[in-house]
């Protein structure tokens, strides 16, 4: 069955949240996803709050920029928060929006050497080794959880370009695919990711999350064509959706059959009922999704 849920937009309050993720939890809601963005809400704080204030929604967070982060910050929280609320949390890094990593100071000559060396050094972290490297951006010596996760856990990473699509299906455990993929993205991101699987003798399974910009209710379409266009996206064919249920579901089903795992269904900026989407999502869209 195809995964589902919703995201949580920072172009909303941090005080909204509460709100919005006890009306997930409660509708039944698969997954509920966070953004670490410049310079709205940090995604461990946001994931934190969320993971308490509900009972059984996944919440993840994507995508931890990492420039902004030491690895040994990134997996001490992440361990905490996956032994606190066990099989919930849902981690996922990328290289970050260029612009916002200049501003900081942090931006990489290399994103596609510092994602590597990242992804590959918090996984071990996180797998309860104790890492010794000396990378082109990560340097870790003798390094070591004192609270690692009490079972494996899973690392996802962000990618749009061929060269990091290749290296979340080497590295990753699941790759995570923007609002700007339509299905005919979707299917050549799935072949890059299984090229890079391949290179590096992977097997078992890795999940693909892709993300379906999604307008419900009064107004949809002009609230789709206006996201669209304020992204750059307004010529894409076949991305994003506006409608009731059951043209969310065949465009869900749609980024399906073209190979994402789980479908994240993600709000105009200008979403009018945060809580009523989550539950449109569980409620409406959910029984027409398999």
């Amino acid at each position: 069955m195809t995964g589902l849920g919703a995201v949580f937009r920072p172009q909303l309050a941090p005080e909204r949240l509460r709100s919005v993720a006890r009306a997930a939890d409660e509708a039944g809601l698969e997954e509920l996803w966070l953004w670490e963005d410049c310079f709205r809400e940090g995604g461990i704080s946001t994931v934190a709050a969320a993971l308490a204030w509900t009972e059984r929604i996944r919440v993840g967070v994507g995508l931890l920029p990492v420039p902004l982060r030491n690895v040994a910050i990134t997996a001490m929280e992440a361990a905490g928060l996956h032994r606190m609320f066990p099989g919930r949390p849902v981690l996922g890094v990328g290289h970050g929006v260029q612009d916002w990593m200049g501003q900081v100071g942090a931006r990489a000559e290399s994103p596609v050497t510092l994602l590597r060396e990242y992804v590959l050094a918090l996984r071990a972290l996180l797998d309860g080794q104790r890492v010794t490297t000396d990378g082109r951006y990560v340097r870790l010596h003798d390094v070591a959880l004192d609270w690692p996760p009490a079972g494996p856990v899973e690392v996802f990473a962000g990618a749009t370009g061929p060269r990091s699509l290749r290296l979340t299906g080497e590295v990753a455990d699941g790759t995570v695919l923007t609002a700007s993929t339509p299905p005919d993205g979707v299917r050549r991101a799935r072949h890059l990711i299984d090229e890079g699987r391949a290179a590096a003798g992977r097997t078992g399974t890795h999940t693909v999350v892709a993300y379906l910009l999604t307008a419900t209710g009064p107004g949809a379409d002009e609230r789709l064509r206006a996201d669209l266009v304020a992204e750059g996206d307004a010529d894409v064919p076949g991305l994003g959706v506006a409608g009731d249920a059951e043209a969310v579901a065949e465009a869900v089903r749609r980024l399906a059959e073209a190979g994402a795992d789980t479908v994240i269904l993600q709000p105009t900026a200008d979403e009018p009922d945060p809580e009523a989407f989550v539950r449109f999502a569980a409620e409406e869209v959910r029984p027409l999704v398999k």
